[in-house]
């Protein structure tokens, strides 16, 4: 007797589309393409060019830890968009950037780089008892 269904393959095939046959065949960007970078990514890259871009002038700032959040923790009504927190015993200097209102308040990436940079530039100038002008001279100019 012949059977309609042809037998199985030994091995299974590779899947190139979903089970409908309609998905995506593989990523949208390779991993070196911004594309496919994340947007908290993106933020830390843009802190971590606004430090480098300080450390140049202020090489103390090497001591510094800079860390990026999401959101505060304060239950104030006002939100900030960064916080400088002196050394302590056990703990370096920290100066923390909230990534999420940073975000809310910018459009594009070029508006984020730029108020990226000034809440960098206040902190550090908080930390260091110093006018953010005196931390970065074209600080409010740009």
């Amino acid at each position: 007797m012949d059977s309609p269904v042809p037998p199985h393959p030994s091995e299974p095939r590779p899947r190139r589309r979903d089970r409908h046959g309609r998905g995506m065949r593989g990523p949208v960007a390779p991993p070196q393409v911004p594309l496919s970078a994340s947007r908290a990514d993106s933020f830390r890259d843009l802190v971590q060019d606004s430090v480098e871009r300080l450390e140049r002038r202020w090489p103390q700032l090497a001591e510094v830890d800079f860390v990026v959040l999401d959101v505060p923790s304060t239950g104030e009504e006002t939100v900030p968009l960064g916080n400088a927190l002196s050394a302590e015993k056990e703990r370096p200097a920290q100066i923390v950037v909230y990534r999420r209102p940073v975000e809310i308040r910018t459009k594009n990436r070029d508006e984020r780089a730029l108020l990226v940079h000034e809440v960098v530039v206040e902190q550090v100038a908080d930390l260091l008892g110093l006018a953010p002008e005196s931390v970065d001279p074209r600080y409010g100019q740009e």
